[in-house]
């Protein structure tokens, strides 16, 4: 994101980033390791090789992964999170922590 794409909100900075559903379900892979594309594209279903490519290529840009190349053949590619990546952990971390409590009060009906 250049200067002038950074909204004034620091919510809607964050959004900007993270905010679909595919980037935020990436995150959640590399805060556990770094992952090869096709793990990641078999780990999270339904989403396309092309969603999958241009997300990698988004977050790699904005600077929240770092995609490195091996010299092999054939060539292994894996991603992982950068420190600005790993810095978003305590926000991932947070929604996790709200949708167990979330999970445990439906499973308990206790929205009533």
């Amino acid at each position: 994101m250049t200067k002038e794409e950074i909204p004034d909100c620091p919510v809607a900075t964050t959004v900007q980033l993270i905010g679909s559903k595919w980037k935020l379900l990436i995150m959640r892979n590399l805060l556990t390791r770094p992952w090869r594309f096709n793990e990641l594209r078999n780990s999270l279903e339904g989403i396309s090789q092309k969603v999958l490519t241009d997300s990698l290529r988004a977050m790699e840009k904005d600077g929240i992964i770092i995609r490195t190349v091996y010299a092999e053949v054939p060539p292994h590619v894996e991603y992982s999170l950068s420190d600005l990546g790993e810095s978003m952990r305590p926000i991932l971390d947070s929604m996790e922590a709200w949708g167990k409590s979330y999970q445990t009060m439906i499973l308990t009906d206790k929205t009533q």
